[in-house]
């Protein structure tokens, strides 16, 4: 579970248990250099302590990851706590922040770009316009668009563009 300042004793908890000289058990780190980033990863956790195992019951560990680095050419920190049930590596742990964080863009992008959040459909008009979505999305992102704003802009005014982008895909079914 993400950890953010908006829960402000636990937060302040774990981040006095990696603040100072404390020795932290366990440490893994990854190292990312693509879409105009350059950026290491850093995952830090230790047991918790028993102050947190008891107002957050099944929770084993705390867990910092800072992200270190540049974007666009820009000097990039970020930092972002977690208490967790998970007993695995520290680099299994660190693959699952990430892995999450991918997630996290998807959702970024469908709001952002598709002000998803600002949508009020109810019933099966909801899961039928986020499936409609999603289809356009994969459809940019097959069709090479690699910004899915430049992709919305080329077809946002012509439906047959998209439509015509779902013809030229592959056929995913089996034989």
């Amino acid at each position: 579970m993400t950890v953010k300042a908006n829960q402000k004793t636990l937060h302040r908890q774990i981040r006095s248990q990696f603040q100072g000289k404390r020795k932290i058990p366990f440490v893994a780190t990854d190292h990312e250099i693509s879409h105009g980033r350059d950026i290491t990863w850093t995952l830090r956790a230790k047991e918790a302590p028993e102050h947190i195992q008891e107002a957050w019951s099944g929770t084993s560990w705390i867990v910092d990851v800072t992200a270190d680095g540049t974007r666009d050419g820009k000097p990039f920190h970020a930092t972002h706590l977690f208490i967790t049930s998970l007993r695995t590596t520290p680099e299994a742990m660190l693959r699952q922040v990430r892995d999450r964080w991918s997630i996290e863009s998807w959702h970024w992008i469908r709001d952002t770009q598709l002000h998803e959040d600002a949508h009020r459909y109810r019933g099966n008009g909801a899961g039928a316009m986020a499936t409609l979505r999603t289809a356009a999305l994969n459809l940019l992102r097959l069709d090479g668009f690699q910004s899915i704003r430049a992709g919305m802009q080329a077809v946002m005014h012509d439906i047959t563009s998209l439509l015509a982008m779902a013809l030229r895909q592959p056929s995913q079914e089996p034989n």
